[in-house]
Protein backbone atom coordinates (compact mmCIF):
# COMPACT_ATOMS: atom_id res chain seq x y z
CA UNK A 1 0.00 0.00 0.00
CA UNK A 2 1.45 3.36 -1.01
CA UNK A 3 0.30 6.59 0.57
CA UNK A 4 1.11 9.80 -1.22
CA UNK A 5 0.41 13.36 -0.23
CA UNK A 6 0.00 16.26 -2.63
CA UNK A 7 2.85 18.76 -2.87
CA UNK A 8 2.16 21.87 -0.74
CA UNK A 9 1.12 24.92 -2.73
CA UNK A 10 2.56 27.42 -0.22
CA UNK A 11 6.25 28.27 -0.76
CA UNK A 12 6.96 28.46 3.00
CA UNK A 13 5.60 27.10 6.27
CA UNK A 14 3.80 29.54 8.52
CA UNK A 15 2.70 29.39 12.15
CA UNK A 16 -0.29 31.37 13.33
CA UNK A 17 0.83 33.78 16.07
CA UNK A 18 -1.97 34.59 18.51
CA UNK A 19 -2.03 38.18 19.83
CA UNK A 20 -1.64 38.46 23.61
CA UNK A 21 -2.71 41.56 25.58
CA UNK A 22 -0.03 43.45 27.46
CA UNK A 23 3.27 45.22 26.90
CA UNK A 24 6.78 43.84 26.56
CA UNK A 25 8.75 44.30 29.81
CA UNK A 26 11.94 44.86 27.77
CA UNK A 27 10.98 47.46 25.14
CA UNK A 28 7.44 48.53 26.18
CA UNK A 29 5.79 47.71 22.82
CA UNK A 30 2.38 45.98 22.81
CA UNK A 31 3.35 43.39 20.20
CA UNK A 32 3.11 40.21 22.31
CA UNK A 33 2.34 36.97 20.45
CA UNK A 34 1.86 33.33 21.55
CA UNK A 35 3.01 30.47 19.31
CA UNK A 36 4.66 27.01 19.43
CA UNK A 37 8.40 26.58 18.86
CA UNK A 38 10.62 23.52 18.58
CA UNK A 39 13.56 23.91 20.97
CA UNK A 40 16.42 21.64 21.99
CA UNK A 41 14.29 20.12 24.77
CA UNK A 42 11.15 19.59 22.63
CA UNK A 43 8.05 21.65 21.80
CA UNK A 44 7.31 24.76 23.86
CA UNK A 45 4.52 27.32 23.85
CA UNK A 46 6.12 30.76 24.05
CA UNK A 47 5.01 34.36 24.37
CA UNK A 48 7.46 36.70 22.65
CA UNK A 49 7.57 40.34 21.71
CA UNK A 50 7.20 40.82 17.95
CA UNK A 51 9.27 44.00 18.10
CA UNK A 52 12.42 42.97 20.04
CA UNK A 53 11.89 39.15 20.28
CA UNK A 54 12.17 39.20 24.09
CA UNK A 55 10.78 35.95 25.61
CA UNK A 56 8.05 36.82 28.09
CA UNK A 57 7.10 33.22 28.93
CA UNK A 58 7.94 29.67 27.90
CA UNK A 59 5.95 26.57 28.87
CA UNK A 60 6.35 22.93 27.97
CA UNK A 61 4.15 22.15 24.96
CA UNK A 62 2.60 18.93 23.65
CA UNK A 63 5.02 16.06 22.94
CA UNK A 64 4.55 16.28 19.19
CA UNK A 65 3.80 19.97 18.90
CA UNK A 66 0.89 20.69 16.57
CA UNK A 67 0.18 16.95 16.07
CA UNK A 68 -2.52 15.83 18.49
CA UNK A 69 -2.74 12.12 19.38
CA UNK A 70 -5.97 10.52 20.56
CA UNK A 71 -4.10 9.29 23.65
CA UNK A 72 -3.34 12.93 24.59
CA UNK A 73 -7.08 13.67 24.72
CA UNK A 74 -7.87 10.90 27.22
Amino acid sequence: MTITHPRPTEPTLRVERERVPGACPECGESELRRYPVLAEDGWCDVVKCGHCLHSVSRERGPRLGPIRLLSDLV
